[in-house]
């Protein structure tokens, strides 16, 4: 089985949820991006998602905005955003917690759609998140994603309708990823009659694993959704934790990485003790 499908089972053999993080490659330089990185497991995220800084990334708010912005002008560039996932492989030995790219379109239409896939894969991807790849356009990435042993993890929304699903979940591998709330990311929080609704009605649809993302601040919060879906994603609050590690001239302060870490601990113990 693939990371991600083997950490979901192992998640559901322990019963209970995953905890998935969202950083931004680069973010606040590629140095501490990478220290972010490979601390994440340790501070308990099951799964790490990886943005790739954009300069027009439209579903983003203000926070991964300007992460992405502050990456950007560290350097950070695809090249360097693989070599993180590859240096968190040879580095922290970890082969088990799956990492998934995610981001726009653009950034796999730059390289190339099968060059992309290879290149994810060899240095050690588990997973595509593209956010404005639609299921209609989702061929032009699928197969080479297959071949390479990557999944395409796709959106749904509380919009998608049951006549819709069926398009989204052709092309879906992974798990599901529902985005609670319509709008970008950093905002609102769904409730948690909301969440078990939404999810009831997708199982009824797929055998998907299903994620719950956007809006979730707080272990209270990650914990509520943690006890209807199989994982709850963070990440414009952890990126907010990175920004109040910086000084008004935007330089790290020592407790950067020990305030991030702390918060993820606490998220990873409000996932765990949802069900208990």
């Amino acid at each position: 089985m693939s990371r991600i499908a083997t950490r979901f089972a192992k998640l559901k053999a322990e019963n209970r949820a995953g905890l998935v993080t969202y950083v931004t490659a680069g973010d606040p330089d590629l140095a501490l991006s990478f220290e972010i990185l490979k601390g994440l497991p340790k501070a308990g995220a099951d799964l790490i998602e990886l943005g790739m800084p954009f300069t027009d990334p439209m579903a983003d708010g203000p926070s991964i905005q300007a992460a992405g912005q502050r990456a950007l002008k560290a350097g950070i560039s695809m090249d360097k955003t693989l070599d993180l996932v590859r240096r968190f492989r040879a580095e922290t030995g970890d082969e088990d917690t799956p990492i998934l790219l995610m981001g726009y379109y653009n950034m796999v239409y730059q390289r190339g759609a099968e060059r992309f896939c290879k290149d994810a894969a060899a240095a050690g991807v588990d997973g595509f998140i593209i956010v404005d790849l639609p299921p209609e356009e989702a061929d032009e990435l699928k197969p080479f994603a297959a071949k390479a042993g990557i999944d395409t993890v796709l959106l749904t929304a509380p919009t998608t309708d049951a006549a819709r699903l069926p398009a989204v979940l052709k092309y879906a591998s992974g798990f599901l990823y529902f985005v609670s709330i319509l709008g970008i990311t950093g905002t609102r929080s769904a409730s948690e009659e909301a969440v078990r609704d939404h999810v009831a009605r997708l199982r009824q649809h797929t055998q998907l694993p299903i994620a719950v993302g956007f809006g979730i601040k707080t272990p209270d919060q990650a914990a509520a959704v943690a006890r209807h879906a199989d994982a709850a994603v963070v990440g414009s609050a952890i990126v907010d934790r990175v920004k109040a590690g910086l000084d008004e001239e935007g330089k790290p302060k020592p407790d950067l990485l020990p305030g991030v870490f702390a918060y993820i601990k606490a998220l990873a113990e409000g996932v765990r003790r949802a069900r208990t």
